[in-house]
This record gives C-alpha cells, sequence and structure tokens, in this order.
C-alpha cells in the first residue's frame, strides 16, 4: 500500500479487550484521524470490585482521545451523539455490542469489522478457538463490511496464517493481533481512495459454507476420556487460557477420610501418544516425569503440565513428588471405578 493517503479517514474507533487496543494502535500511529473511541462501561473487577477501564478506553486516554461508553445504542441520544462525530467510517474490533442499523449507516463508509476467522468460516463469539478445536490446519482475519446479520458482511480483506500442532488459544490469538492491524490499515488505505469502490473490491460470503463459533461454556472444560487422543489434545490447548480443560479425579476413602473427595485437575499442557496399547479407555499406561499417558477411545494423550486445587501448575514430574499416589499405573485417570 502507498506511504501516503490523498484523504485521511476520521475513524470512530469500537472496541474492549486487548487484542481490539493493538488494532487501536496501529490506527493511532497511522495518517488517520481518530476522532473517538467506543467501549462498554467500566465494570467491577478484582477482589476489592473496584471499576476497571478496558484495555481500549485506557490506550485511549492515554492519546487523549474522546471516549464514549454507552450502555447499548437503543438510546436515540447515543445514537445522535455518534453521528455527531461526522465520522467516515467506524472501525468494530471486538466490541461486544449489536449495533441497529442507524449506527451501522451513519459514517460515509459505514461500519467494518475484524473478524479472527476466515469467514464465512467460525461466524460467531469464539472464532479463534473453535478452529483450534475443530483441527483447522489455517485461520487467519477477515476485514468485512458490517450489515445487520452476525458476521455475514461482504468481505474487503483476509490475511491468514496457519495453526501449528503447538498453537493454543492463547498464542493463536497473539498471531492473529499482529496479523490484524496489519490488515486493517491495509484496508482502510484502500477505502480512502477517491475511486474506491465497494461494489468492485468486495466479496459476497458463500453462506453455504458458513460455520458458527459459539461461545465457550465452562461445562466444556470436563474431558471426555471416549474421544480420541487428538480431539483431546485439540480440547486442551482450545481451552487455554479459558476455560481450561479439567478432568475428575476421586480419591479414595481412607481411615481418617470417611467419604469419597473429587478433585477438580486442570491440564495446561499434553501431547498425543503413539500407542498400540489395548487398555480400556480412562486407563493410565504409563506414568514417568515426562508425564502420565492415558488410553483414548483412539490412541493416548499424555498429561504433561496439571494444576492441583488451590496450587500452581507445575510439570508432572513436581506433582507426582507429592501424589504419586494417585496416578498409578493399570488405575483410572479419574480415580475410583464406577
Amino acid at each position: 500500500m502507498s506511504n501516503s493517503l490523498k484523504s485521511p479517514l476520521n475513524i470512530i474507533f469500537a472496541g474492549t479487550p486487548d487484542f481490539a487496543a493493538q488494532h487501536l494502535a496501529a490506527l493511532i500511529n497511522s495518517q488517520h484521524n481518530i476522532v473517538a473511541v467506543y467501549c462498554p462501561p467500566d465494570k467491577p473487577a478484582g477482589r476489592g470490585k473496584k471499576l476497571a477501564s478496558c484495555a481500549t478506553k485506557l490506550l485511549a486516554l492515554e492519546h487523549n482521545i474522546p471516549v464514549e461508553q454507552p450502555i447499548n445504542f437503543k438510546d436515540i441520544n447515543d445514537q445522535q451523539n455518534l453521528t455527531q462525530y461526522n465520522a467516515d467510517i467506524m472501525v468494530v474490533v471486538a466490541y461486544g455490542l449489536l449495533l441497529p442499523e442507524a449506527i451501522l449507516n451513519s459514517p460515509r463508509l459505514g461500519c467494518i469489522n475484524v473478524h479472527g476467522s476466515l469467514l464465512p468460516k467460525w461466524r460467531g463469539a469464539a472464532p479463534i478457538q473453535r478452529s483450534l478445536e475443530a483441527g483447522d490446519e489455517k485461520t487467519g482475519v477477515t476485514i468485512m463490511q458490517m450489515d445487520k446479520g452476525l458476521d455475514t458482511g461482504d468481505m474487503i480483506l483476509t490475511a491468514e496464517c496457519l495453526i501449528e500442532y503447538t498453537d493454543t488459544s492463547a498464542n493463536l490469538y497473539e498471531k492473529l493481533a499482529l496479523l490484524g492491524p496489519i490488515a486493517l490499515v491495509d484496508t482502510l488505505a484502500l477505502m480512502a481512495q477517491d475511486n474506491y469502490n465497494a461494489n468492485e473490491h468486495n466479496t459476497s460470503q458463500d453462506n453455504t459454507l458458513a460455520t458458527y463459533a459459539h461461545k465457550l461454556d465452562k461445562a466444556e472444560a470436563e474431558l471426555n476420556w471416549q474421544l480420541s487422543a487428538c480431539e483431546l489434545d485439540r480440547k486442551v490447548r482450545a481451552y487455554i487460557p479459558w476455560p481450561v480443560a479439567q478432568f475428575t479425579f476421586t480419591e479414595a476413602k481412607t481411615e481418617n477420610n470417611t467419604v469419597d473427595k473429587q478433585h477438580k485437575i486442570r491440564i495446561l499442557q499434553a501431547s498425543v501418544q503413539n500407542t498400540d496399547s489395548n487398555k480400556p479407555i480412562g486407563t493410565i499406561i504409563s506414568v514417568d516425569k515426562s508425564g502420565i499417558v492415558v488410553a483414548t477411545a483412539n490412541g493416548a494423550i499424555c498429561l504433561e503440565i496439571l494444576q492441583l486445587p488451590g496450587k500452581n501448575a507445575l510439570p508432572v514430574k513436581d506433582i507426582l513428588n507429592g501424589r504419586a499416589d494417585w496416578f498409578k499405573v493399570g488405575t483410572n485417570i479419574n480415580g475410583i471405578v464406577n
């Protein structure tokens, strides 16, 4: 793209988390003008439940950019307030609020969104996690013209990256946070040209190829050993940093303990293991300092970093120093077999 623009754009930016803030930073460093930043109202956070500002708001204030925090855009006053900025375009990145048509149509060039998938695949709330969980070979970002549908607008520009077998949602998120700002600035450079014609540059999505990335649920964290080792491994990586894959270990009764105790054990790192074992699903095949190998419906998975309740995450070799009795070869990974 050209280093100089004929017509720098007046931009309203809407976003919330650090992912959005990284895109805002790129725009601040561009030749465009950020006339306002929109983000949700401050929320209580931490033990003291003090109101905390999101990453996008903090960055905007640091650069003396006006900040607006409407609860939603149902109030006509909020809609009218946005139009008073006379923006050429509104850029939306992980904002979290639905925009009514009055807002979508307010800026001269409408509203564009940076979405963390290669649309039309993985429309919705959790595209990064779902693409990893599904075993996709690649993902990326799509810059699209927003319409009243959910991630259904015409595509302006895409940028791709491979999904490595060691990727977690956390580091895949960081990869896209590097790709996205570059693609966004390139898109705005295109749209700033006097001869820009959306009908010539934009591509309609093929709705027959669309998939939906449902929001993650805490209940999904509990692993089902009836799945294959590959599926379990992908879930472990997809659920980092949240909700973090886990299994429930049942500690048997002892003389000092009259009831079975259940412990939620989180899995922070695992890997697929080749094995010819015919042990029942969920059986611990081997245990050593490198990890706990568990039989699955297809293959085996090696649990390498675990977190016991109330403890820090540790390599298995350190877990075994205090809890080797929990993970004995031949027993069920969940402890007691019903």
